[in-house]
């Protein structure tokens, strides 16, 4: 495993698939892991233990995501030093960002413990499902900190260009936590509360791993007493963009908690047929995010480099990437559909399996879309303009909201489809128009610099020997 890359020199290209790579068969492997992991639920305890621990998935990745969100920003600003090659500012940057994260991930836990019940009520969970979903995410909510020790460790390595590390560990994580499910779920008896602590021990060993290596191999980044220094522009910058990533981040899964509660109005098989097809879908839009995430380091360690010209080409280099992998993918999804959502929800209802198969296959047409904002949304991030993507989600979201609680009772699930479709059009469009805005701004920059140059030249050519007191004499 190399311990980590120089993202601002040699070909772009190559570079980029090397980032992306691990991430994206790790995200793979994570969905593949929550799909196991719910069939596992599904075959040993039920359907509705199988709805539950997809709606309380829908709650987890409310609180998850917001610090997965709050570790991508932070990792943008170490990934802007390390271009720099300014170390004891990164170690500082780590030091400070960790004592922010734990501080901020004790209060998310507590919250999520305390709203679990409001939540599930929120989006109109049946009374048959609750009482499971509430014993699995006050199980999670516990066992917080792991989670965000492991997402941290994975930005610090990812941000300096070592994304394969973090896979290897994530893998042994992936091992461990199937194995743990089936050992309490199938055999202990333990419910959906004993699929849940083999998720946080996973996350456990995984994290532990992580600083580890970092402690072992990586010198430049273990902090010693001379980088424990309260900075007061270095910690503001890292709160707001840890913040407003991670208000980006969660505002999609708020959005699809929201839509979660129309679906959770059209009964027991279309909760069962929206689990899987978020499974599904899942895996789908694995590449996008690992996209998003290669881009995002990327643009942001050539930034700090100050080749702001290679950061644009990558951007264009991974889009282009990225379109041709969503468009292998979904061909693939749209002919496969329905056997998937009989592998997924092997007991389910026929009405269960429709449901699933249409929503599938009215995305298929839709998906080469949510890869382009995603690529947008790895540019943005890179360059430090982390309110442009949380803008956009936000956006996105509330016409996804809206129109599926407009539509469901005439359209049912397809409703949800075209609602999510026409949101990723709209986010494409923004981030197209503030694209080309930045472009001409950056251009025009560019302009006046290079002229201001040319002034400097050509006046330093034309000054005589003499200088203008002389000539006055």
């Amino acid at each position: 495993m190399a311990s980590n890359i120089t993202l601002s020199e040699g070909k772009i290209q190559p570079i980029l698939v090397r980032l992306a790579l691990p991430l994206l068969f790790g995200n793979i492997l994570q969905q593949f892991y929550n799909i196991i992991s719910s069939i596992i639920v599904e075959r040993y305890l039920g359907e509705a233990a199988f709805a539950a621990i997809g709606i309380a998935g829908t709650v987890m990745n409310l609180f998850i995501f917001i610090l997965g969100g709050c570790c991508t920003g932070i990792a943008v600003i170490m990934a802007s030093l390390y271009g720099k090659k300014d170390h004891p500012a990164l170690r500082q940057a780590i030091f400070l960002s960790l004592v922010f994260g734990l501080s901020f991930t004790v209060l998310i836990g507590v919250l999520g413990l305390t709203c679990t019940p409001f939540l599930l009520r929120l989006i109109q969970t049946p009374p048959e499902v609750s009482a499971f979903a509430v014993e699995y995410l006050n199980t999670i909510f516990l066992g917080l900190i792991a989670c965000f020790l492991y997402n941290f460790f994975a930005a610090v390595l990812r941000a300096i260009g070592n994304t394969s590390a973090a896979l290897v560990f994530l893998l042994i994580s992936i091992a461990v936590s199937l194995l743990l499910a089936i050992l309490f779920v199938a055999h202990l008896n333990l419910g959906v509360r004993g699929a849940a602590l083999a998720t946080v021990l996973a996350q456990i060993i995984s994290a532990l791993l992580c600083f580890l290596y970092i402690r072992r191999t990586l010198s430049f980044l273990r902090i010693g007493r001379e980088d424990m220094r309260y900075d007061g522009s270095l910690i503001m910058k890292i709160t707001r963009f840890s913040l407003v990533s991670a208000l980006h981040q969660s505002s999609l899964y708020i959005g699809k908690l929201l839509v979660q509660g129309a679906v959770n109005t059209m009964g027991l098989a279309a909760i069962s047929a929206y689990t899987a097809t978020t499974r599904i879908e899942g895996i789908v839009l694995a590449a996008g995010e690992s996209g998003a995430e290669a881009i995002s380091v990327f643009v942001a360690q050539n930034t700090g480099a100050g080749k702001r010209p290679r950061a644009r080409k990558g951007f264009f280099t991974g889009l282009r990437g990225m379109l041709l992998i969503a468009v292998l993918l979904s061909s693939i999804l749209f002919f496969t559909a329905e056997p998937l959502m009989r592998v997924f929800v092997p007991s389910g209802s026929a009405m269960t399996i429709s449901y699933g198969t249409t929503y599938l296959q009215i995305l298929c047409f839709f998906y080469f879309l949510s890869y382009t904002g995603s690529a947008f949304v790895g540019f943005y991030r890179g360059s430090g303009m982390v309110n442009i993507p949380l803008i956009g989600t936000t956006i996105h979201i509330s016409l996804r909201v809206i129109l599926s609680y407009l539509f469901i009772s005439s359209m049912g699930m397809s409703a949800v489809s075209y609602a999510t479709g026409i949101g990723w059009i709209v986010i494409v469009i923004f981030h197209s128009l503030i694209y080309v805005r930045l472009a001409k701004k950056e251009a025009n920059a560019q302009g006046i610099t290079a002229l201001s140059t040319t002034e400097e030249k050509v006046l330093q050519e034309d000054l005589p020997e003499t200088s203008c007191l002389e000539e006055v004499e």
